[in-house]
Formats: structure tokens, sequence, C-alpha cells
């Protein structure tokens, strides 16, 4: 049977971060994804923003991840040509009744650490983005975009650079424990890993249960939620990032805007839940989606609205909940490592939870399993 060191469950963004990260100091490791290349379901399909850490609960997974991931980002992107840009981003309210929520936000991202933020009124606003209808808003100086597509090029360049072996077209039907790691099976092939990550995004709750997890028990069990946007054929009226305020049940930050590096401007994502994988956009939204994106930007073109894709997220059941990044010795498990509803910001803070993979990959799995 033939034996790795470590084995990596997903090509996404976050196993591709992996890959390279473990890559600088580890050996035989493979990487092994179900479709014929990397990041062809949530990493390739989402706004590309690389967020400043405003949104999430401070001390939580997303919020360390996503702050320190921000900054890993911009230096991996300068140092590997990743074309990117800091937009900025506006988070405005656009009602007196929102005018609470804007402040509480505000308060949130300062005890997360984001650095620059400024409270706008009006008038302050329209000089940033005269297109914009405000009262308030939160400018974020630090928020940016960045080409996804070039990135997950990057880091699987790096990842083969290093050593690493990828099995694309590889479905993962087989883990079993033994005495020293997990015997895998694709299809019919069985090798040996003393190390498993499982890093497979909208299949990692699949994948835990196949070593054995009673995932709806560990309250592990995904659902899925898609979001959708739109194109806007006409020239972009704003410069930055323009978000309404996160809606009220978390289910998604709201149709936002979002020039990208060209200044084609998309909106979106809006947030359902669906019941299966599926991307196709559903043209009889604009309607909806014109009239959410016209309360904070005037002079909208409805027909200039057109159907562009959409995404699905991992997100865990019972919503709002923090990132699993979990090395999985306390059941038994010893050298499984599950990552479990990496939705957003996951993007952002792919290099981070990368880093954070490595140093449980060093504590967990040293030495004989």
């Amino acid at each position: 049977m033939d034996r790795l060191n470590i084995t990596i469950i997903g090509g996404g963004v976050i196993g591709l971060a992996i890959a390279a990260c473990l890559s600088k100091d580890n050996h035989d490791i493979a990487l092994l994804e179900s479709h014929p290349t990397h990041g062809q379901e949530t990493s390739s399909r989402n706004s590309g923003v690389i967020h400043a850490g405003i949104y999430y609960p401070p001390g939580s997974l997303k919020a360390k991840t996503c702050t320190s991931g921000a900054r890993l980002l911009y230096d991996y992107c300068e140092e590997h040509s990743v074309p990117h840009k800091r937009t900025g981003k506006l988070i405005v309210a656009t009602a007196p009744d929102e005018l609470p929520a804007l402040h509480a936000l505000y308060d949130n991202a300062r005890s997360n650490g984001v650095e620059g933020l400024r409270m706008l009124e009006g008038p302050d606003i329209r000089k940033l983005e005269p297109s914009v209808t405000a009262l308030a808003a939160i400018h974020c100086p630090g928020t940016g975009i960045l080409d996804v597509h070039t990135l997950m090029d990057r880091l699987y360049q790096q990842s083969l650079d290093s050593g690493v072996t990828f099995g694309f077209g590889s479905q993962v039907t087989f883990i079993a424990p033994d005495a020293e790691g997990y015997v895998v099976g694709v299809d019919d092939y069985r090798f040996h890993s003393r190390v498993v990550i499982n890093s497979a995004g909208l299949c990692s709750d699949k994948v835990a249960a196949l070593c054995g997890i009673d995932v709806d028990g560990a309250g592990y069990a995904l659902e899925y939620w898609k979001g959708s946007y739109f194109f806007y054929a006409r020239k972009s009226p704003v410069s930055m990032l323009v978000y309404p305020l996160p809606s009220a049940d978390k289910a998604g930050l709201g149709v936002h805007a979002t020039p990208d590096l060209n200044n084609r401007l998309r909106f979106g994502p809006d947030a359902e839940p669906v019941p299966s994988i599926e991307f196709k956009v559903d043209a009889s939204k604009r309607d909806v989606f014109y009239e959410r994106a016209s309360k904070y930007i005037a002079g909208l073109d409805r027909d200039a609205f057109s159907p562009d894709m959409a995404g699905v997220r991992p997100v865990l059941k019972g919503g709002g909940r923090d990132f699993i990044i979990r090395e999985e010795s306390g059941r038994g498990l010893r050298g499984l490592i599950n990552l479990i509803g990496i939705e957003s910001p996951g993007l952002t803070a792919s290099l981070s939870i990368a880093e954070h993979v490595k140093t449980l990959v060093a504590k967990g799995a040293t030495g004989p399993i």
C-alpha cells in the first residue's frame, strides 16, 4: 500500500493555501479534488473581496483569521503579482432606524482591531461617492478586491513547485483510521496517510461522516445557501464597494455593489437556502436586485441589470456560527483535521487558516499516531 505523510481533501482556495503552507516544511503531501481542476465551487463563485474583519464576533475564528488573513493576503498579492486593489468600502444606513445597528457594527469592528475606520454623515459620503444616498456610513479604507483565479493559480503552482502531488477527478469514498493514521480510498484505490485534512468545502460534512463522525451530533452538518449576482451593464456609478447593513437573520451581508478590477460593477449576492448545489441565476430577480440597490445608489437603470453568476456557501446548520477548524484527537481520531462551515470570510482568511492548520498538524500529529 502506498504511504503518504499528509492528505488534503479539497482543492478550493483553502485547500490550496494549506498545501502551499505545509509543503514549505513537510514532504509527501497529496491534495485530492473531485473536480477536473482546482477552485470550481465556492472559491470561484464569490465577490472576490478582501474583507477587513468588520462583521464577526470579537475573539471568534472568523474575526481572528480575517484580520490577520487580510494582511497576509495583501502581502501575498504584492509578492506573487496577484492583481488586487484597495478600493475601500462604505457600509451604509439609509433610514433613521438603521443608525443604531450601524454604530454597533462600527464598535464591533473596532473591537476586532480594524484600522482606519471613520463614521461619515451624508455630505462626507457624497464627497467620496456622489451617487450614494445614505444618512450615515462606515468608511473602511482597508477593504479591497482581488483576482481570485490568479490567487488560486499562484497557490497551485507554489504547491507543485514544493512537491505536492495533485489528484484531480479524485472523489474520496473511504476513510478508515488505523494505528498509524488513515486508510483513504478513491474508488478501488487505497493508500495510507499519516494525517488527513478535510477541506472539502460544500462536502466537508460528508467527508467527516466518512471518518465515522456523527455530523448531526457533533454540530458539523451543513446546509447550502445560494447567492446570485447581477451584472450592471452600464458605467459603474461607484468606485468603491458599497454595502447595506447585514440582514437581521445573518444569512448574508446584503446585496452589495462590487466594482471589479476593470471597474465592471456587480450587485449581489442575495441569500436563499437550497436543497442541492446548483448555480443557475433566476432572471426574474432583476427587479428585486434593482430595488435593493436603489436604496443606496441613485440613478440606476433597471434595464441594465443582467443575470451574472451564482455561488453556494457551506453554512453550518443553525446559522451565524463560527468556523470549525479542529484536530480530532478528542474523538479518538488523531491526525484528522476538519475544516467545516468555511464560508465568508474564507477567501480573505485563507492564508491565516493555513497557518492555523499548520499549527494543528504540529501539535496533534507529531510522532507516531
